[in-house]
């Protein structure tokens, strides 16, 4: 299969690749995964403006998670590489599961601290990917191992901020 290099006219040839490339951040000539984990902001945001209970916003993200198992594993079959730098929506989704327990999201300069450090500590496992996530990363593939290798640093980036939250 040839790997193809995408534009925005691959992007925009079918639903699954505007997706997956998270609506063009995917494109971002540098970092394109830090890019595309910013826009976890703004889809937290509207889970909790759709839903504003816990269960709700979880099952919400269980559906951008299924959405992004289907349109990363069309669009890794398109690009002739099941996981591209470009496809950004994991990063997203998982971002998006990190703010839902990332205390005082509000416009304070101590809820920008928390959302800093949320930020932070999700690129660091997801660059980083210690064991289990790295093991994930390399035997799991298509679009269920892309969107799964970053669901566990988010779970770790969680586990720090709820230890954290605890201690403070």
């Amino acid at each position: 299969m040839t790997t193809l290099q995408p534009d925005f006219k691959f992007l925009f040839a079918h639903p699954a690749h505007l997706i997956a490339f998270g609506f063009g951040s995917g494109l971002a000539p540098k970092a394109p995964g830090t890019v595309g984990t910013l826009l976890g902001l703004p889809l937290y945001w509207l889970i909790v403006a759709v839903a504003p209970d816990l269960p709700n916003q979880i099952i919400l993200l269980i559906a951008a998670f299924l959405l992004g198992v289907w349109a990363c594993g069309r669009t890794g079959r398109a690009l002739g590489v099941a996981d591209h730098g470009g496809m950004v929506w994991d990063e997203i989704v998982a971002f998006a599961l990190v703010l839902m327990f990332t205390p005082a999201l509000l416009f304070t300069p101590v809820g920008w601290l928390w959302l800093a450090l949320a930020f932070a500590l999700f690129r660091l496992f997801d660059i980083l990917k210690p064991w289990p996530i790295r093991l994930a990363d390399t035997r799991l593939k298509n679009g269920f191992g892309v969107m799964f290798d970053d669901l566990l640093a988010a779970l770790y980036a969680i586990a720090i901020i709820k230890g954290l939250q605890w201690l403070v």
